[in-house]
């Protein structure tokens, strides 16, 4: 019995595993933990980005009011403030109480000023009769025009021109259309106040459109 026992070849399985899976285990861990730390750091550099630009914004709506605040004469005209090597100047005050809503509007349109403030697109002077249409990006961090889509009809639109005078526009309509369609920026108002506010869906490539009249007691 002992011989037949001793002459039996018992193959135990091995505990130990191939060097070539701990290396093969080994670069996917690193892999995936330098893409988590890559990610990371993206994260907080958009945050970062986002943080300035909002502080760069705020600085011109301090600045607007400050100015606007001390001036005694009802021409006062904006000082232009240089931002790299243009010349954009604050031109308004946009604000939407609904969706926490305050920004400048700066004198024209840029990719750069984009980043910073909503920005005059055509039309008139704020407050001026005529359409004023104002651009504004679509943050996924909701800010800027990130939360147009939440208004609906009859929520109100306030604009302060450099006069700090303040016209309150009521919202009567809020389409999405196709990238190509101007038609919204069309400045036959019949002689009254008008506010349209763009923006990206940068999901479908359309365009979130919202109009206000002056709102008239």
């Amino acid at each position: 019995m002992n011989q037949i026992l001793g002459n039996q070849n018992i193959n135990y399985p091995s505990s130990s595993v191939p060097f070539s899976s701990i290396k093969k285990f080994k670069l996917i861990f690193w892999v995936s933990f330098s893409c988590i730390i890559l990610f990371i750091i993206f994260y907080f550099f958009m945050q970062y980005n986002s943080w300035k630009q909002e502080k760069v914004s705020e600085s011109f709506s301090n600045h607007f009011t400050l100015r606007n605040l001390y001036t005694n004469t009802n021409n006062y005209i904006a000082q232009r403030t240089v931002i790299e090597e243009e010349n954009p100047f604050v031109i308004g005050l946009l604000k939407i109480d609904k969706i926490n809503l305050m920004y400048p509007i700066l004198s024209h349109t840029s990719e750069e000023l984009l980043k910073i403030s909503p920005c005059y697109l055509s039309g008139p002077m704020p407050n001026e009769i005529g359409n004023l249409c104002i651009a504004g990006h679509n943050f996924a961090n909701q800010t800027h025009f990130g939360k147009l889509s939440s208004l609906t009809e009859g929520d109100i639109i306030q604009i302060y021109d450099l006069n700090s005078k303040e016209v309150n526009y009521k919202i009567y309509k809020i389409t999405e259309v196709v990238a190509n369609d101007t038609s919204c920026l069309n400045q036959n108002t019949n002689g009254s106040r008008e506010v349209t506010l763009i923006t990206c869906n940068t999901i479908k490539g359309t365009r979130i459109v919202v109009k206000a009249k002056e709102n008239i007691l």
